[in-house]
């Protein structure tokens, strides 16, 4: 068919394609970049056909244009198809435009189509030509896109090494997509070197591919290293973006401002990111209901916002969105998804509770409390049961004596009005009360909008009540003097009815009288002085006497009232000195103060007058009076007077001349304190109780250690009885013994040294002797004879049928046979040293 064209269509051709190249040639002159897309020959409707780089041309385009329409380009540069192309087998080519309109700049970029059967023959020319110029062993950068639709299979690219001139060389690959999952997706040619591809690939499960290719000789010789191949899944916006929850739920106050956010909404793309095909956008297509349009959200980040103040829970409290996401910066051909998102409105106190009347009136008898008079009920369209509805009732006027309070049914909201204080129908027949309501939680809108309170008026009647008698004030007084005669009278306590205001007909009792001083009249409640009254009387309280009276009606109705008899003072008591006795140390004093008072009103009392009643001389030579002030004065003595005790009678006049005479105990005492005279039974020496010092304990309670330590010594060494003659040493001897020189005295004689008493008593009954003496007396008398110098010889002492010889040899050496030392010989050696003990303690006691 080629043969049968005439030569003027052959003519006609080539001057299109004369005219096609020159048009090339000058957009190619005139662009920044020239690109070239390899295609099927046969492209459908909204189809990627590949991605052009932009920026690197120009960053600052917001204006993107086609000059062919059967293409479009998007921001990210990516290339799509409007409508179904078919290819022929000539070179198609468009300029994108991209221009600024604000500074006016523009650019273009020329894009050319290439069928994918010639992709083959250019590579392999271009790889001959870089074969001649250097030796490589390296793939040119393949992708391709998901989704593919063939025909498959599909060829990539061509993977060629340089030994090829000289080895015959097989090439293969491994890896991912080879012999490993997913299996059999790619293979090549062994001869040539030729990359296909097998199916489809899913991108969102395989983003890319790293296979290895290896170049062998027939006989096994790899003459270049493995070759990595990276192979790029293209993006094919395959996916629709997902929210991430199917219904959303928000919460927003009513009347709130415009602009308030109420919610964000979010959503997913598997899709490859940073891509058209994930640049989301959302929107709202729907509300129920629909009108007013109240939202909006904004198209990037998915917030939803308030577009008017106008929204009233009264009205509508819930709305329900319809919202949308697409895809590909939601353009028409975008993916899309769309979910539901339902706002509640909540409550704010924007209405006041209203009482449903204006005025009300009730009515309460008096003197009751605690009873409920009256309910008031308002109106409030906030939400019940909540803060914004619930009552807070108030009295604003009225009530400034408090007999009214009112309170909230929290069940019913309404408010209930109680008398707490008794009403007096005598006082007041009639109760306006101005009532408001508001609610507990504060008012919303502005002041100056509305009124905040509601308020209604309640007019309370107070119904008579037949009334007993009335004892008001419950507190009366009357004034009577002190020094009033028995039988004097005067007015008394006075009741009334309060409904004539009268006090005919009320009669009176006494009810408590302390000391029965007054009677009371029955009838007019006077009283009479029964007793001589007393203003200094211990009952008696800041001059007042109180009585308590009954009064009563003739139906039996009563009242308590009290009665204060205001006693006035009369001079009728002389002052007195309160302190009896006085103690005077003399050698550190040489005076005393005395004090003195009058039960009488200050009126009677001071300034006192003091002096020494002169009934006796001595007095007078004795004591002196010196005034300090108005209620004191000064005792001396005088002329040295011996300690003791004295009785001064001092006598103390009032400004009146009332007076009165008290003997005080005067003690002159030889102490520094008074409190050391206190104590002692005589003025001077003290006959009382001896307090001794802590260092005087100690020294008693050693000496008496001492001596039960020396009787204890005394107990062993005379528990024991030697067959054998004792031999007392001299020294021993001349401790307890006084020399004498006298010898042979008579047996009737008794002789003393150092207290060792020695007596010749002719008996027959005598003590057990024993060394150092244990004091056992066995109930006879004792006889002894002891002299220095000389041998004597003792045969009275005999005992219990033994006879006993004691010889007292001169030269200190005493011969004891089978005997004790006397209670005489005891006595004498124990009696000087508890003497030096005791003086030692008395020595203690003294410093």
């Amino acid at each position: 068919m080629a043969a049968a064209r005439p030569s003027g269509s052959w003519s006609g051709a080539l001057c299109r394609l004369l005219l096609l190249t020159l048009a090339i040639l000058i957009f190619a002159s005139d662009a920044c970049k020239n690109v070239t897309l390899y295609v099927p020959s046969k492209l459908d409707a909204e189809k990627l056909i590949g991605r052009v780089n932009l920026k690197e041309c120009f960053t600052a385009a917001n204006l993107i244009h086609s000059s062919d329409p059967d293409f479009q380009i998007l921001e990210d540069g990516s290339v799509y198809t409007t409508n179904s192309i078919l290819l022929s087998s000539e070179k198609r080519s468009f300029t994108i435009l991209l221009s600024n309109t604000e500074n006016q700049e523009k650019k273009k970029i020329f894009v050319f189509l290439e069928h994918q059967t010639k992709v083959l023959k250019k590579r392999q020319t271009k790889e001959t030509v870089l074969r001649r110029a250097k030796r490589r062993w390296a793939p040119i950068p393949c992708s391709m896109l998901e989704n593919s639709l063939g025909p498959f299979p599909l060829f990539l690219q061509q993977v060629q090494s340089d030994t090829a001139q000289n080895y015959t060389i097989y090439y293969s690959i491994r890896g991912p997509g080879v012999d490993q999952e997913p299996r059999n997706l790619f293979y090549v040619e062994r001869d040539t070197g030729n990359l296909y591809c097998t199916r489809a690939v899913d991108r969102e499960q395989y983003e890319s591919f790293e296979i290895i290719a290896f170049a062998t000789t027939p006989d096994g010789y790899t003459p270049e290293l493995p070759l990595p191949l990276i192979i790029k899944i293209e993006d094919e916006n395959d996916n629709y973006p997902i929210f991430t929850e199917e219904t959303y739920t928000f919460t927003i106050f009513e009347n709130c401002r415009v602009g308030t956010t109420v919610g964000q909404v979010c959503a997913t793309d598997r899709d490859e990111p940073d891509t058209m095909h994930t640049r989301l956008k959302y929107s709202i297509i729907g509300q129920v209901p629909p009108s007013p349009t109240l939202f909006s959200m904004h198209p990037t980040t998915g917030v939803i916002t308030t577009t008017s103040s106008q929204l009233d829970r009264e009205l509508i409290d819930k709305y329900q969105l319809k919202i949308k996401v697409q895809d590909m910066d939601g353009q028409y051909f975008g993916l899309q998804t769309t979910s539901t998102c339902i706002i509640n409105i909540d409550d704010v106190n924007d209405h006041l509770p209203t009482f449903t009347r204006t005025s009300y009136v009730a009515s309460v008898e008096e003197n009751t409390v605690d009873v409920e008079i009256l309910r008031v009920t308002v109106e409030d369209k906030d939400l019940v049961n909540t803060a914004n509805w619930r009552a807070n009732y108030t009295i604003l006027k009225g009530n400034e004596n408090g007999n009214f309070k009112i309170v909230t049914d929290a069940k019913t909201n309404e408010g209930i009005l109680c008398v707490v204080k008794p009403l007096n129908y005598e006082e007041k027949q009639q109760v306006i009360l101005q009532i408001g309501v508001v609610n507990e939680a504060p008012f919303s809108r502005e002041a100056s909008s509305r009124s905040a309170m509601s308020t209604a008026t309640v007019t309370v009647n107070v119904r008579d009540q037949d009334e007993g008698p009335e004892c008001n004030p419950p507190i009366q007084t009357v004034r009577m003097s002190e020094n009033a005669a028995v039988g004097t009278t005067s007015n008394g306590y006075k009741a009334y009815d309060p409904e004539t205001r009268s006090s005919s007909g009320i009669r009176y009792k006494k009810l408590t009288d302390p000391t029965g001083w007054v009677t009371i009249d029955e009838n007019t409640g006077s009283i009479r002085v029964f007793r001589s009254l007393d203003r200094e009387a211990e009952t008696i309280r800041n001059g007042m006497y109180n009585i308590t009276v009954l009064a009563s009606d003739q139906a039996g109705r009563t009242c308590t009232g009290t009665l204060g008899i205001i006693l006035q003072d009369v001079n009728d008591n002389g002052p007195f000195i309160p302190k009896k006795t006085v103690i005077i140390c003399k050698p550190t004093m040489s005076s005393a103060e005395i004090v003195a008072v009058d039960p009488d009103e200050p009126i009677n009392g001071p300034p006192f007058d003091f002096s020494l009643e002169s009934s006796t001389s001595d007095v007078q030579r004795m004591w002196r009076l010196n005034k300090i002030n108005d209620t004191a004065a000064r005792l001396s003595y005088q002329n040295d007077p011996a300690f003791g005790s004295y009785v001064v009678p001092i006598t103390v006049r009032d400004r009146l001349g009332m007076s009165s005479v008290t003997s005080l105990d005067v003690v002159l005492c030889d102490c520094i304190t008074e409190n050391d005279c206190t104590h002692r039974a005589d003025p001077r020496i003290g006959g009382g109780g001896v307090q001794l010092g802590k260092w005087a304990i100690l020294a008693i309670l050693l000496g008496i250690a001492l001596l039960f330590c020396i009787l204890f010594t005394l107990v062993c060494g005379a528990s024991g009885i030697s067959k054998q003659p004792k031999v007392i040493p001299d020294d021993l001897a001349q401790q307890n013994l006084i020399v004498s020189n006298t010898e042979a005295p008579g047996d009737d004689k008794v002789y003393s040294a150092n207290g060792f008493t020695t007596q010749t008593v002719g008996a027959s009954a005598q003590g057990v002797c024993g060394t150092m003496g244990s004091g056992v007396k066995n109930g006879g008398q004792e006889t002894i004879e002891m002299v220095k110098g000389g041998h004597q010889t003792l045969e009275s002492c005999r005992g219990a049928g033994h006879h006993h010889t004691l010889d007292s040899c001169k030269g200190g050496h005493t011969e004891v046979d089978n005997c004790r030392y006397t209670y005489s010989e005891w006595h004498s050696f124990t009696q000087p040293r508890l003497g030096e003990e005791s003086v030692r303690g008395h020595t203690l006691i003294k410093n």
